[in-house]
Formats: structure tokens, C-alpha cells, sequence
């Protein structure tokens, strides 16, 4: 390491060398004999340098009032305390790589160490391999047909266990899946009493989905309360009790009263069942565990799906009502009236009653007119009798036109809706589309099924008043007829 001196000793050391001569021409100076005796004894030399160590440095204005001698000692000294300083850093610079060089021989050391034992570690677990190899070479030879046994035995354990988990008789035998489940993943051979555990556990299964027997559970009622019930459970397909069919929850390992029960065809079976304790009645069970029974109650009522067609499904509704109240009232009116007039064609007396009859009777009270004004009377009770007859028929046919499109209104509010419903929540969710298109298609059946019979009921109106009519029109031509004749064959006018 190389010291870097002071610009005041470089100064100091170039004047020194540029006075040699002052040293003899003062040698009659006190300083000068002085010099020669601290260079002769080292115990007076070191005492002022050490003096001088503890001293500041001498500035410019110092230096110029020294000697040549006192300036040339005072270089010696900081040449000398920069030498020391540089030998007391090389010395601690050593020292460091000495230790340098042990810490690294030591990390050597440690790493020969470490890798002989990986080596040796690496040894080991090849022969703990080969040896394992072996040992399931070993293991499956001495297995033989036990390993094929082992493998139907977890295959039966695991589907046994899936199936008592939903299985309706899990209400009565209770929990069995600890068992089932530990035999289908256990990777050893099933020991005798598992055998035997597992095949009472096939028998016991069995034998409960062919019975139907009755036991004391717990039942959840619709307000989520337990209350202990008599069940009859009928194989694997129903349970009951109280009149009512229950669910099997396997998740809560519980017996659920059905939140709507199906209809009452179905529903009307179980009073018999629980009623006999013996013998063959009939009940209806459902053989998909439940699927069966939840579409039904999931099947809306005839009022819930009529309340999805929204305001225009109510106001199909209501003019459908309206229409066919107004149509059978005119049917009846109407076939009355044809009833009447038909009777009245088998008679020659004149009743009041019909449309017929009172035509007649102005006929037989009009003798005195010609024929022309009676055609023309005749005519004008006809025009009165048809109004009466076909009165109100428009509005029956009004609405068997306006029904099937208040439908497609209902089908354009309902889609309108169903696309509102995919723009703020996507079409990953069916559910949030089913209102709006439910609304289209009751809509749409409302408006073919107020229809559909409203023309056929028109049309039956219709018909009738027309058969009515043309009654009337007949008599007052056939009237008019004989008018004609008898006035051509008594000579009046015609």
C-alpha cells in the first residue's frame, strides 16, 4: 500500500536537499551541536518523535522560521510515521488473507464432505430401487389371484358406497359409507372381517329395497323443524307419512317434507298405503329416486302458469272470458229461436213468440194491402227480426281476431324481456331467461286457445242466425207469392 505525503513534507524535503551547505556553516550554533548528539543517541532521537506524533502538523509559517536541520528531522519523522502506518496495514492486510485462505479451505473441506455424501445417498437409493423392485416383484408373485380379488373389492366398495349415499333406505339403516369408502381406497389386502363387513352391507342393501317397512325418523317440515314422524318407506322409491310424500336429503343424512306436493291423483294413493298393514294397494312411487317426483312438483298449476303470461295474459284472458260468456248466451238465445221457428214452420197457427209467428200474424192482418207492400212490410220485419237474432255476434267475432294478436304482443314483451335479461346477465344462466319467455309462449297459447273456440262458436252463430234468416226470407217470398196470386185472380191490381 503506497501512502500518499503531505504537500508540506514534499515542501519540507525539497529545501532540505536545496541548503546542504547551511549545515557547516552554522556548525558554531547551539542547534548544530546539538544534531550530532540526538543523532548519536537513539533514546534522545525516538523522544522527539514521539513528542512530534502528538503534535499538529507545522504550518508554512513554522516551517519558514526552522533550520535546515530541524526540517530535514522533522521529514525523517513523518517519513518514518508513514512507513510504520504502511507496515501496520500490510500486516493486518496479511492477516486477512490468512484468513481468507483458512475460511476457504475449510468451504473446501466442507464440500468434499458433501459431495461424498450425496454420492453415498445416491448409492443408497439405487439399491433401495432395486430392492424395492424386487419387493413388489415379490409382493405381486405371492399375491396372485388375491390381487384380482383386491381390485373387484374396491371397485364394489366404491359403488356401493355411492349408491347408499342417495339410497332412500340410508333414512332407516343409517350412515354405511366409513366403511365402504375406507375399503375403496385402501391400497392393502382387505382382511376377513372387511370380507364379511362388506357382504353384509350388499345383503343389507338388498334386502331393504325389496321390503317396505315402517320406522320413527326425523323429518324436516317446511318451516326447517325436526319432528319425529312414522315413515313407511316402500323399497327404494318413496317414503310417506302423514299423507304426504317425503325427500331424502343425502348431504344432511335427513328425511324432507316436499316443499309442494304432486297432484292429487298421485297424492290420493297414500291413505290407502298407510292404512293397511298387509296385502297389495296400490301407490305411486317413483323408480328414479326422485327425479320423477321433483319435476312434478316443479310443474306449475294451471293458475301459476296462466299468472306468467303478465297483464296481457290477463287481458286475453278477460276478453276470452267476456267473449265466450257473450257467445253461449247468444247460442242459447239463438237456438231458441230456431227451435221455435221450426216449430212454428209445422203449425198454421201464429204465435207470438218467434220471429215466424209474429210475421205471420202481420200477414194475416195486412189482407187489404197488394202485394208489393206487403213484400215491403214483410221485408222491413224481416231487417228488425235478423238485427235481434245477430245482435252482439261482432263482439265474438271481434275478439276471436283481437285474441291471437294480443298473443304476438304478449311473444314481443316477453322476448323484449328475455334479451334485457341476457344484456345485463348473460346467456350463461337460463334461469334469468325464463320469465320473459315464458310470457311469450303462455301469451301466444292463451291468445290460440280464446280463439280457437270463439270462432268455432261465431261460426255456430252464425250459421244458425243465417238458417234463421233465411227462414224469414223464404215466408216472405213464398207470402208475397200468393199475395200476387190472389190479387192476378181476383182481378186487382197486382
Amino acid at each position: 500500500m503506497i501512502r500518499r505525503t503531505s504537500p508540506l513534507l514534499c515542501a519540507l524535503a525539497l529545501a532540505a536537499l536545496l541548503l546542504p551547505g547551511l549545515s557547516g556553516a552554522q556548525e558554531a550554533t547551539p542547534e548544530a551541536s546539538e544534531s550530532p548528539a540526538r543523532e548519536a543517541s537513539p533514546e534522545t532521537s525516538e523522544a522527539p518523535t514521539q513528542e512530534a506524533e502528538a503534535e499538529p502538523e507545522a504550518t508554512p509559517a513554522q516551517v519558514n522560521k526552522l533550520s535546515a536541520f530541524e526540517i530535514r528531522d522533522l521529514v525523517r519523522k513523518q517519513l518514518a510515521d508513514e512507513a510504520a502506518s504502511d507496515r501496520q496495514r500490510l500486516a493486518d492486510f496479511e492477516e486477512a488473507k490468512r484468513e481468507q485462505q483458512r475460511n476457504l479451505d475449510k468451504a473446501k473441506v466442507a464440500a468434499k464432505r458433501a459431495e461424498a455424501e450425496s454420492q453415498r445417498l445416491e448409492q443408497l437409493y439405487g439399491e433401495n430401487e432395486t430392492q424395492l423392485d424386487e419387493n413388489q416383484e415379490r409382493l405381486e408373485q405371492r399375491l396372485g389371484e388375491l390381487g384380482e380379488l383386491f381390485g373387484v373389492v374396491r371397485q364394489v366398495a366404491t359403488d356401493t358406497s355411492g349408491n347408499v349415499f342417495v339410497s332412500l333406505t340410508s333414512a332407516e339403516l343409517g350412515p354405511r359409507r366409513e366403511l365402504l369408502d375406507r375399503l375403496g381406497r385402501s391400497k392393502e389386502l382387505p382382511s376377513t372381517v372387511d370380507l364379511q363387513s362388506l357382504w353384509y352391507e350388499l345383503q343389507r342393501e338388498m334386502t331393504a329395497q325389496g321390503s317396505v317397512t315402517r320406522f320413527s325418523a326425523s323429518v324436516l317440515n317446511r318451516d326447517g323443524v325436526k319432528e319425529e314422524r312414522e315413515v313407511i318407506r316402500a323399497g327404494p322409491f318413496v317414503a310417506v307419512a302423514d299423507g304426504q310424500y317425503l325427500e331424502w336429503t343425502p348431504a344432511a343424512h335427513t328425511l324432507r317434507q316436499l316443499e309442494r306436493q304432486p297432484p292429487e291423483r298421485y297424492r290420493g294413493t297414500i291413505p290407502l298405503f298407510e292404512g293397511h298393514e298387509s296385502g297389495f294397494v296400490p301407490l305411486a312411487v317413483d323408480p328414479s329416486s326422485g327425479v320423477l317426483l321433483r319435476a312434478l312438483t316443479a310443474t306449475p298449476s294451471v293458475l301459476e302458469r296462466l299468472g306468467q303470461g303478465g297483464y296481457v295474459g290477463y287481458v286475453i284472458i278477460s276478453l276470452g272470458l267476456a267473449g265466450l260468456l257473450l257467445g253461449f248466451w247468444r247460442w242459447i238465445a239463438v237456438s231458441s229461436v230456431r227451435r221455435r221457428v221450426s216449430g212454428q214452420q209445422k203449425r198454421r197457427e201464429a204465435s207470438a213468440d218467434n220471429p215466424l209467428g209474429r210475421m205471420m200474424a202481420a200477414a194475416d192482418q195486412s189482407r187489404e194491402l197488394d202485394a208489393e207492400l206487403l213484400e215491403l212490410k214483410l221485408e222491413d220485419m224481416v231487417l228488425r227480426e235478423s238485427g235481434a237474432v245477430t245482435r252482439f255476434l261482432w263482439i265474438v267475432r271481434t275478439v276471436s281476431v283481437i285474441a291471437p294478436l294480443l298473443g304476438l304482443l304478449g311473444t314481443v314483451t316477453g322476448m323484449i324481456q328475455t334479451f334485457q335479461a341476457i344484456t345485463l346477465y348473460g346467456a350463461g344462466d337460463p334461469k334469468m331467461m325464463a320469465g320473459g319467455i315464458s310470457e311469450a309462449l303462455v301469451t301466444t297459447m292463451l291468445g290460440l286457445i280464446t280463439a280457437i273456440p270463439l270462432v268455432l262458436l261465431y261460426e255456430t252463430l252464425a250459421n244458425s242466425s243465417r238458417q234463421v234468416i233465411g227462414v224469414l226470407d223464404e215466408y216472405t217470398a213464398s207470402m208475397v207469392a200468393d199475395r200476387a196470386e190472389e190479387s192476378s185472380l181476383g182481378g186487382g191490381p197486382a
